[in-house]
Order: C-alpha cells, then sequence, then structure tokens
C-alpha cells in the first residue's frame, strides 16, 4: 500500500526551500530525523553500536542515516544521493569590482549552464566557521546578487549563441561604488549574526531564489531549483522514517557531498566515509562485516534526463523516459551507471513491492552522458549497486522540471529497498 502521494511533493517543496545548501540539507534532514527519534552521533565520540534505534551521523555537507531495530541482521540496504548542486562559489576573496559596480567574485562549482543564471534575482548561503572551530549556516534568502546579461543592442548576435567567459562575464553584481575588501564577509558576518573577526573560513555560494512551484493545467509537472539531487535525499530521509518492516536488513541512508565535482574530497563518496560508518556499526568486526557486505546491496539514487519534446534527436531512439513516468533504472554498458542483470532485478523487485510505474534510462550512443556515485560507491565497499532517479527536464539549471507525481515514487521506491 502507497505510503506517499503529491503532499510528499508539497514537503519537498519545503525541503528544499530549507536546504539551498549542502550543509543546510544535512541540517534539515538532521533535524527531520530527530522529530522522528533518530539520535545525531559524533565521529569523535563513543557510538552505542548494535543498540536498537535510529542513529546519523554529519561530515562536511554529507549525511548517513541508519536505523538497528535488534533483529537478527545480514546485511545492509542503501539508498545512495548527494547533498550538492552546480552553482558559483563564492572566492577566498570575494570584494572585486568595475566601472562604478560592486561585485562578488566567483568560482564555477560543476557543471553549471551559464545562460540559465544571468538576470535572475540570487541569494547567498553556506557556512561559517569561527575561530573556535564552531560552523555556522547562514542564508541570505533575498535578492542580493545579479548576473547582468549584456543588452541585445550592444550584442546583436546573442541569439547565434555566444560562450560566456566564466571569469570576465558571470561575476555578480551587488552594489554601487567602490569596493572595499572585507566589505562582503563583514556583511555575511553580520547576517549571521557573528564578529567578522571570528570568521577564519567560509564556503558560501549563490542562491536561486525562485520558490519551488508547480504548473501545467492540472499541476502535472513541478519546478525548482536543485531537484538534482534533493529530491533523491528528501526520499531518502521520508523513507528511512517511514520503515518498518525492514526484516534482516539494516537501512541506511548516505547522501554525499561534492558528486557534482568527482566526489574526491574526505567527505564525499570516494572517501571512506560511509565504509567506516557501516564498519562501527558492526564494532570493527572485520569478518562479520565482510559477511555483511556481501549480502547487501545499495540504490544509488540521481536525476537523469527527461526526453526533451524539443530535443529528441538528443536521446537514445528505443529508450524515452519522460517526467511523471516514474523513476528510471539507469543501465550504462560501460559502466557509468553501476547497472547489470543482477541490479536490474534488485531494481525491480523494489519497485514491484512499492508498485510504482518505472523506466529504463540508456545514453544515446553519440552522446555519453554523466556519472554517478553509483560505481565510485559500489567499487570502493564492493557492494552490489544499482542506479536509479527520477527523469527531469533542464538538469542543472537554476530551475529544473519534473513530474508533479515522481517524487512521491522515488520515496516509495527506496521503501522497496528497505521493506521486505
Amino acid at each position: 500500500m502507497a505510503r506517499f502521494d503529491r503532499s510528499h511533493t508539497d514537503d519537498l517543496a519545503a525541503f528544499i526551500k530549507a536546504s539551498p545548501t549542502p550543509y543546510h540539507a544535512c541540517a534539515e534532514a538532521g533535524r527531520r530525523l530527530e522529530a522522528a527519534g533518530f539520535r545525531r552521533l559524533a565521529e569523535t565520540g563513543e557510538w552505542p553500536l548494535e543498540e536498537p534505534g535510529g542513529y546519523y551521523t554529519v561530515r562536511d555537507g554529507s549525511i548517513i542515516a541508519w536505523r538497528v531495530t535488534g533483529a537478527d541482521f545480514d546485511g545492509f540496504r542503501i539508498f545512495g544521493a548527494h547533498t550538492d548542486t552546480p552553482a558559483f562559489k563564492v572566492k577566498p576573496k570575494p570584494d572585486t569590482g568595475a566601472a562604478g559596480w560592486k561585485q562578488v567574485a566567483v568560482e564555477v562549482y560543476g557543471g553549471v549552464p551559464h545562460q540559465t543564471w544571468l538576470d535572475r534575482d540570487l541569494g547567498v548561503a553556506g557556512r561559517l566557521i569561527l575561530r573556535d572551530g564552531s560552523e555556522v549556516l547562514v542564508d541570505v534568502d533575498r535578492a542580493l546578487l545579479r548576473i547582468p546579461r549584456l543588452a541585445i543592442h550592444l550584442d546583436r548576435g546573442v541569439n547565434e549563441g555566444r560562450a560566456l567567459d566564466p571569469q570576465g562575464q558571470l561575476t555578480p553584481i551587488w552594489g554601487l561604488g567602490q569596493p572595499r575588501e572585507g566589505e562582503f564577509l563583514e556583511f555575511i558576518a553580520g547576517e549571521a549574526g557573528v564578529d567578522p573577526d571570528d570568521v577564519i573560513g567560509h564556503d558560501l555560494f549563490t542562491v536561486a531564489l525562485d520558490a519551488p512551484g508547480y504548473l501545467g493545467k492540472d499541476d502535472e509537472l513541478f519546478a525548482a531549483w536543485r531537484l538534482d539531487n534533493l529530491t533523491s535525499v528528501h526520499a531518502g530521509v521520508a523513507a528511512l522514517i517511514a520503515a518498518e518492516d525492514t526484516g534482516s536488513h539494516l537501512p541506511v541512508l548516505a547522501a554525499f557531498n561534492y558528486e557534482e565535482i568527482g566526489s574526491m574530497t574526505y567527505s564525499g563518496a570516494q572517501s571512506p566515509f560511509l565504509e567506516s560508518v557501516l564498519r562501527r556499526v558492526l564494532a570493527g568486526d572485520y569478518e562479520r562485516y565482510a559477511q555483511a557486505i556481501a549480502s547487501s546491496a545499495m540504490m544509488s539514487s540521481d536525476t537523469g534526463n527527461s526526453i526533451h519534446p524539443n530535443y529528441p534527436e538528443k536521446h537514445e531512439p528505443g529508450h524515452r523516459p519522460v517526467a511523471g513516468g516514474g523513476p528510471m533504472i539507469k543501465v550504462s554498458a560501460n559502466q557509468r551507471y553501476a547497472s547489470g542483470a543482477e541490479e536490474e532485478a534488485l531494481f525491480r523487485r523494489a519497485a514491484e513491492r512499492a508498485g510504482i510505474p518505472w523506466q529504463y534510462y540508456v545514453n544515446r550512443n553519440s552522446i555519453p552522458g554523466g556519472t554517478t556515485i553509483g560505481p565510485i560507491s559500489g567499487t570502493r565497499l564492493g557492494i552490489l549497486t544499482v542506479d536509479v532517479g527520477l527523469p527531469i527536464l533542464s538538469m542543472h539549471s537554476a530551475r529544473e522540471l519534473c513530474g508533479a507525481d515522481d517524487p512521491a515514487r522515488l520515496a516509495e521506491l527506496a521503501l522497496g529497498l528497505f521493506e521486505h
């Protein structure tokens, strides 16, 4: 019986609004988990190990949560996702400007389609690290920045296609006058309610401010920034909280930061973070851990490309997933997605238990697609892994689009993985 419906998408909108950066996403996921009785554990502290209950831990914008039931245990069921999104990251010395304009120096983070960020009111969010080592989240949730487009009168060839120089033409403005060193970070510190002199590090990103919302004649579409990949983080949190009959498997949510730039960090999917957590859950017993991994499975959930009605030639002709048609299993012969016959069987069993429609996604031979945490985590852990996700349009844009009923179906799929 389905446990998620369109209200799940309403809740996703709230989750997205509360999660403008990976750090906020972990905080919001943690808040929801704690409201459901989960307990946060510090990696530096002692863990209760196999004591029944829900637990989670956070590292640098990545979150891992799990539930111990106390029943006989013979393997993990892991639902994986990522918390980051392509955007513009504020440089260490942000104050710059030209021709009487104050600007903020930024660097491109991940695969950003530049044009989607032009002439858009932007906020700033992220974290500040204070001198005492503490972390403070900040979210300037109002129009602060703008990357202005050159007027068509001065760029008559703009509609013929023109690449933008990310160094010189994607620097947002935020005021008038001469830039003053330290001014921007003083402002951000004030927004966070801290002394600027106490701030000794920051991770700050541009934020698309448009509110998530429905569109279409019957509200059958849902648009928002960070559908990639907060749809999966939100689905995993909801499913882990709702999971009841997990049998002999221990359910785990693993949502990693830095997927959009390759995962090669101390908290990303290529790091030992997840492996360390799973080993600690089993009290460091390697023999038991090895046996558990051999009986475990992971579902790597990320968005994928829905067929685009204006560019059908860009898609594989025999496999044309569409937004609103349910989650996809993502298949790649070259293992850019971690899916083969065993993995497909894992996916189909979970989808059948969930009672949801589903689709295949395969890249066109002449257009290789991106990859996910699936092959990385599967290789790192030596665990059976399948790649899945929702079909969307405008991936990596400042505003993406999916079917309004698909987020709930993804949560049902996660439940189908956790429960059987």
